[in-house]
Protein backbone atom coordinates (compact mmCIF):
# COMPACT_ATOMS: atom_id res chain seq x y z
CA UNK A 1 0.00 0.00 0.00
CA UNK A 2 1.46 3.34 -1.01
CA UNK A 3 1.45 6.20 1.44
CA UNK A 4 1.54 9.84 0.42
CA UNK A 5 4.91 11.50 0.80
CA UNK A 6 5.41 14.11 3.49
CA UNK A 7 5.19 17.65 2.25
CA UNK A 8 8.06 19.96 3.14
CA UNK A 9 5.85 21.68 5.75
CA UNK A 10 5.03 18.32 7.34
CA UNK A 11 8.71 17.34 7.43
CA UNK A 12 9.56 20.65 9.08
CA UNK A 13 6.79 20.26 11.68
CA UNK A 14 7.79 16.66 12.41
CA UNK A 15 11.47 17.52 12.86
CA UNK A 16 10.52 20.44 15.12
CA UNK A 17 8.12 18.32 17.17
CA UNK A 18 10.79 15.66 17.69
CA UNK A 19 13.31 18.27 18.85
CA UNK A 20 10.73 19.74 21.27
CA UNK A 21 9.74 16.32 22.60
CA UNK A 22 13.26 14.97 23.09
CA UNK A 23 14.51 18.20 24.66
CA UNK A 24 11.87 17.93 27.42
CA UNK A 25 12.59 14.21 27.81
CA UNK A 26 16.31 14.83 28.37
CA UNK A 27 16.66 18.24 30.04
CA UNK A 28 19.91 20.03 29.39
CA UNK A 29 20.71 18.27 26.14
CA UNK A 30 20.89 20.49 23.09
CA UNK A 31 18.71 19.48 20.17
CA UNK A 32 18.65 20.99 16.71
CA UNK A 33 15.62 22.63 15.17
CA UNK A 34 15.38 22.62 11.37
CA UNK A 35 17.75 25.23 10.02
CA UNK A 36 16.92 27.98 7.60
CA UNK A 37 13.81 29.26 9.35
CA UNK A 38 13.08 31.56 12.23
CA UNK A 39 13.15 29.16 15.23
CA UNK A 40 10.22 30.84 16.99
CA UNK A 41 8.21 30.59 13.78
CA UNK A 42 8.82 26.85 13.31
CA UNK A 43 7.98 26.21 16.97
CA UNK A 44 4.77 28.21 16.59
CA UNK A 45 3.86 26.41 13.36
CA UNK A 46 4.28 23.11 15.19
CA UNK A 47 2.49 23.91 18.46
CA UNK A 48 -0.17 26.49 17.70
CA UNK A 49 -3.57 25.86 16.17
CA UNK A 50 -7.13 27.11 16.59
CA UNK A 51 -7.45 25.37 19.99
CA UNK A 52 -4.40 27.00 21.56
CA UNK A 53 -3.70 30.41 23.04
CA UNK A 54 -0.54 32.49 23.13
CA UNK A 55 1.01 35.62 24.52
CA UNK A 56 4.05 37.55 23.34
CA UNK A 57 5.19 41.11 24.08
CA UNK A 58 6.50 41.36 20.49
CA UNK A 59 3.86 42.82 18.14
CA UNK A 60 5.45 41.55 14.93
CA UNK A 61 5.77 38.04 16.36
CA UNK A 62 2.17 38.18 17.62
CA UNK A 63 1.01 38.79 14.06
CA UNK A 64 2.90 35.70 12.88
CA UNK A 65 1.69 33.53 15.80
CA UNK A 66 -1.92 34.23 14.88
CA UNK A 67 -1.47 32.74 11.39
CA UNK A 68 -2.66 29.30 12.51
CA UNK A 69 -5.79 30.74 14.09
CA UNK A 70 -4.35 30.52 17.61
CA UNK A 71 -5.84 33.18 19.87
CA UNK A 72 -3.80 35.93 21.48
CA UNK A 73 -4.90 36.28 25.12
CA UNK A 74 -3.78 37.92 28.35
CA UNK A 75 -0.58 36.52 29.79
CA UNK A 76 -2.28 34.68 32.68
CA UNK A 77 -4.49 32.71 30.25
CA UNK A 78 -1.92 31.86 27.56
CA UNK A 79 -0.97 28.24 26.88
CA UNK A 80 2.25 29.31 25.14
CA UNK A 81 4.31 32.40 25.81
CA UNK A 82 6.96 33.53 23.34
CA UNK A 83 9.75 35.84 24.49
CA UNK A 84 12.25 36.55 21.70
CA UNK A 85 14.29 38.30 24.40
CA UNK A 86 13.60 38.19 28.12
CA UNK A 87 14.48 41.40 29.94
CA UNK A 88 14.15 42.42 33.58
CA UNK A 89 11.09 44.55 32.86
CA UNK A 90 9.29 41.50 31.40
CA UNK A 91 9.71 39.45 34.60
CA UNK A 92 6.57 41.01 36.06
CA UNK A 93 4.71 39.71 33.01
CA UNK A 94 6.27 36.23 33.21
CA UNK A 95 5.31 36.03 36.88
CA UNK A 96 1.65 36.08 35.82
CA UNK A 97 1.99 32.93 33.68
CA UNK A 98 -0.45 30.17 34.57
CA UNK A 99 1.05 27.31 36.62
CA UNK A 100 -2.00 25.07 36.30
CA UNK A 101 -3.89 23.53 39.20
CA UNK A 102 -3.59 20.28 41.11
CA UNK A 103 -6.58 18.99 39.18
CA UNK A 104 -5.37 20.34 35.81
CA UNK A 105 -1.57 20.74 35.94
CA UNK A 106 -1.47 20.55 32.13
CA UNK A 107 -2.90 24.08 32.08
CA UNK A 108 0.49 25.41 33.18
CA UNK A 109 2.08 27.66 30.56
CA UNK A 110 4.93 26.72 28.27
CA UNK A 111 7.52 29.49 27.97
CA UNK A 112 9.64 29.75 24.82
CA UNK A 113 12.56 32.09 25.50
CA UNK A 114 15.22 33.34 23.12
CA UNK A 115 18.69 33.35 24.68
CA UNK A 116 22.31 32.37 24.21
CA UNK A 117 23.25 28.79 25.03
CA UNK A 118 26.90 29.83 25.42
CA UNK A 119 26.39 32.51 28.05
CA UNK A 120 27.94 33.50 31.37
CA UNK A 121 25.33 32.01 33.71
CA UNK A 122 26.05 28.44 34.76
CA UNK A 123 23.05 26.25 35.61
CA UNK A 124 23.22 22.85 37.25
CA UNK A 125 20.26 20.61 36.42
CA UNK A 126 18.89 17.58 38.22
CA UNK A 127 15.67 15.59 38.13
CA UNK A 128 13.91 13.14 35.81
CA UNK A 129 15.72 12.51 32.52
CA UNK A 130 19.09 13.57 33.98
CA UNK A 131 21.56 10.94 35.27
CA UNK A 132 21.61 11.34 39.09
CA UNK A 133 25.30 10.56 39.47
CA UNK A 134 26.34 13.63 37.51
CA UNK A 135 23.89 16.55 37.22
CA UNK A 136 23.83 18.22 33.85
CA UNK A 137 25.43 21.64 33.53
CA UNK A 138 24.55 24.24 30.93
CA UNK A 139 25.55 27.84 30.32
CA UNK A 140 23.02 30.47 29.27
CA UNK A 141 23.05 34.17 28.57
CA UNK A 142 20.46 36.82 27.85
CA UNK A 143 18.12 35.74 30.65
CA UNK A 144 18.00 37.78 33.87
CA UNK A 145 19.19 35.72 36.86
CA UNK A 146 16.00 36.71 38.69
CA UNK A 147 14.05 34.54 36.21
CA UNK A 148 15.47 31.36 37.73
CA UNK A 149 14.20 32.31 41.21
CA UNK A 150 10.85 33.24 39.69
CA UNK A 151 10.64 29.84 37.98
CA UNK A 152 11.68 28.04 41.16
CA UNK A 153 8.98 29.82 43.18
CA UNK A 154 6.30 29.12 40.55
CA UNK A 155 7.04 25.41 40.12
CA UNK A 156 5.26 23.25 42.67
CA UNK A 157 4.99 19.86 41.02
CA UNK A 158 2.75 18.92 39.33
CA UNK A 159 2.06 22.62 38.75
CA UNK A 160 4.53 24.92 37.05
CA UNK A 161 6.00 26.00 33.74
CA UNK A 162 7.76 24.04 31.05
CA UNK A 163 10.50 26.16 29.47
CA UNK A 164 12.25 25.98 26.12
CA UNK A 165 15.50 27.91 25.68
CA UNK A 166 16.09 28.75 22.02
CA UNK A 167 19.36 29.93 20.47
CA UNK A 168 19.18 30.06 16.67
CA UNK A 169 18.50 26.44 15.68
CA UNK A 170 19.51 25.00 19.07
CA UNK A 171 16.99 24.22 21.79
CA UNK A 172 17.06 22.99 25.38
CA UNK A 173 13.94 21.88 27.23
CA UNK A 174 13.46 22.41 30.97
CA UNK A 175 10.31 20.68 32.22
CA UNK A 176 8.77 21.76 35.50
CA UNK A 177 10.31 18.66 37.13
CA UNK A 178 13.86 19.90 36.54
CA UNK A 179 15.61 21.38 39.57
CA UNK A 180 17.89 24.24 38.58
CA UNK A 181 20.74 25.59 40.69
CA UNK A 182 22.18 28.87 39.43
CA UNK A 183 25.97 28.90 39.52
CA UNK A 184 26.01 25.21 40.36
CA UNK A 185 29.46 23.81 39.70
Amino acid sequence: MAHPAYTQEEQLARATFLALMWSLSYPGRIYELPEGSNPLHVIADTLLDLETTFYTPDGELAHYLGRNNAREVAVERADYQFYPQLTNDLLVTVQQANIGTLLYPDQGATLIIGCSLDGDTSLSLSGPGIPPAQPNKIRVGGIPNAFWDLRDNANRYPRGWDVYLVDESRIIGLPRTTIITVGGE
